[in-house]
């Protein structure tokens, strides 16, 4: 039986604003910031609500403390109904549209991994910094979890079919030096100086005028317009069942004997 969604707690996300900027934390410090479906689905909320602020020039989204998102939290699936993982992966990508619609820059701030979902989060937003530490990927396909359409064209938009498809296929995680190489990611620095870097970009942008920032986001967005109607499709299923459910218990297993702490996610 699927478990009645649990609510999403209040440090999930966490929303700050300085003058034209805002800032979208993402995590609260555990199972390295993986979000549950129903944060996924407050993290869309929350983006089109600040987007709908004339007054909001640029969006930045980091995580929580060392690292940026390792996915969704997989102790979300324990033992739920085929409906309920859909949807799951429903709100995961109603939070990237949110974000690939939201009429002005948004930036992502990667420390850690962004990894599976965490990934795609980071490769829905205008433009990705990265701390040399840092790594980036879709290591989905060992979880039984079925690449979307919408996955790949984010990975070919940036950096090729070729490349999309090395990724996919072995779920390699790309360091921040081979990310910006790829194209998967804008520039990489050392870490201390991350949250600089991005600010000052942030402030570059919100000092020219509103109106050609969004029209330029626009006229991306529109330019990418037929990539992606064409990957949105019929809908698909999200996972391969039985290796999907293996796959989840065998890896929460391995990591509870691993170590004390919590779970990673994917």
């Amino acid at each position: 039986m699927t478990p009645a969604p649990a609510p999403v707690p209040r440090s999930a996300l966490g929303v700050s604003r300085s003058g034209a900027v805002a800032e979208i934390r993402v995590g609260d410090g555990s199972r390295r910031n993986a979000l549950p479906g129903r944060a996924w689905e407050q993290l869309a909320r929350q983006v089109r609500e600040l987007g709908a602020d004339r007054s909001l020039r640029v969006l930045v989204i980091r995580g929580y403390g060392d690292t940026f998102c390792a996915g969704s939290d997989m102790t979300d699936w324990v033992d739920a109904e085929a409906g309920y993982v859909e949807e799951s992966f429903a709100r995961m990508e109603a939070a990237f549209t949110a974000i690939e619609e939201c009429p002005v820059p948004v930036i992502a701030e990667i420390r850690g991994v962004a990894a599976g979902a965490g990934c795609q989060l980071a490769l829905a937003c205008d433009m990705r910094f990265m701390a040399d530490g840092a790594r980036i990927g879709m290591p989905i396909a060992r979880l039984g979890i079925l690449a979307s359409p919408a996955f790949a064209a984010r990975l070919v938009a940036l950096a090729g079919p070729a490349v999309a498809r090395e990724l996919l296929y072995t779920g390699r995680l790309v360091g921040a030096r081979g990310a910006v190489a790829l194209g998967l990611a804008d520039d990489s620095g050392p870490e201390e100086q991350l949250a600089v870097r991005t600010g000052d970009i942030a402030a570059d942008i919100a000092q020219q005028p509103p109106a050609a920032i969004r029209a330029a986001k626009l006229a991306v967005t529109a330019a990418l317009a037929p990539q992606r109607e064409a990957a949105a499709g019929p809908g698909r299923p999200a996972v391969a069942r039985a290796d999907f459910d293996r796959a989840i218990a065998a890896f929460l297993g391995q990591r509870s004997a691993a170590a004390p702490g919590p779970p990673a996610a994917s």
